[in-house]
């Protein structure tokens, strides 16, 4: 068996800002540290945190008065922070610089009196927490079907932002509506889907006509690592999303000859290692490294971090 390992694959920059924020806090502050929603969407770098004493909330009432609270790297709602303030939390921000970004957007959109169509995945950390940010100037859709019914009195401004993590194909489905619809909507000049997101799922489309199967290393409840299968699909290939290489179903390569093998943004590289060795040791796999193209973007630690006193060393 011939395995193609696709780079770039697994962890992006924001991913790894959120992780070493985490690992920064611990360092310095120790147990019990507090982070609203899962900091990635991963279920083994969660678990990891949680034996070494991290609780992770989805209310901030969960987290006792006066302590410190690590916001994930999705991003959350001004009434979450409000909420924190009320508690007199320590807040510690590991949202993604991209996701930031995509809250200006919507701010400056509802300032300026726009109603803003969010393309995205409504029940999704990331879309709650932009949405939070003018909940009442926000219409969400999540495929191209729904942007077909959006209906507005004449006269209305309107903008459209998405989420970081969506497919490239279905987020292009209901832009081509929104544009055909809605001629003078407005957007921003640089798409919203994160870099990361991008290259992974160009490199899929890229070898998938090469492969019989794609492995993606990822968990069931991450976007970017659901959209890589998606990708894979729509290149008429066969798909499987695994958290790590004891998911692997020996059934799924019976006769295959090809394997790309990827990960999503929050998937942990040493993971798809154990996959590899498992195609090695089972199927005699040969590993053949391609990479489509360079990411040398990193995100500096926020000064909440920074500021904090070194206690464990």
């Amino acid at each position: 068996m011939k395995v193609i390992l696709a780079n770039p694959r697994g962890f992006c920059a924001g991913v790894n800002m959120a992780i070493e924020v985490v690992n920064e806090v611990l360092r310095r502050k120790g147990p019990p540290v507090y982070v609203f929603h899962e900091i990635v969407h991963n279920k083994h770098v969660v678990d990891d945190f949680r034996a070494r004493g991290v609780t992770f909330v989805n209310s901030i009432d969960e987290v006792p008065e006066g302590e410190l609270v690590v916001y994930s790297a999705h991003g959350v709602s001004p009434e979450v922070r409000s909420s924190s303030r009320t508690r007199r939390l320590y807040e510690v921000d590991a949202t993604c610089p991209l996701v930031h970004k995509v809250h200006a957007q919507v701010i400056r959109y509802a300032r300026d009196g726009y109603t803003i169509i969010f393309i995205g995945h409504r029940n999704h950390d990331e879309a709650v927490g932009t949405v939070g940010e003018a909940p009442d100037r926000i219409v969400v859709v999540e495929d191209a079907e729904e942007a077909e019914k959006l209906d507005f009195p004449p006269g209305t401004k309107l903008a459209f932002t998405t989420q970081t993590t969506l497919s490239l194909s279905d987020a292009n489905r209901v832009i081509e509506v929104l544009k055909r619809k809605f001629p003078d909507i407005r957007f921003p000049q640089k798409e919203d889907i994160c870099y990361a997101t991008t290259n992974r799922q160009n490199a899929v489309s890229t070898w998938a006509p090469e492969v019989d199967v794609v492995l993606v290393i990822g968990s069931k409840n991450s976007s970017n690592s659901q959209r890589l299968v998606d990708r894979a699909i729509e290149a008429g290939k066969r798909g499987y999303l695994i958290d790590d290489a004891s998911e692997l179903n020996p059934e799924w390569l019976t006769g295959v000859k090809v394997v790309l093998v990827t990960a999503g943004a929050s998937a942990p590289d040493h993971l798809v290692q154990q996959l590899l060795e498992r195609l090695k040791v089972e199927f005699g796999a040969q590993i053949e490294t391609r990479e489509l193209v360079r990411e040398d973007i990193d995100f500096e630690l926020p000064k909440s971090v920074r500021q904090l006193p070194v206690l464990h060393v």
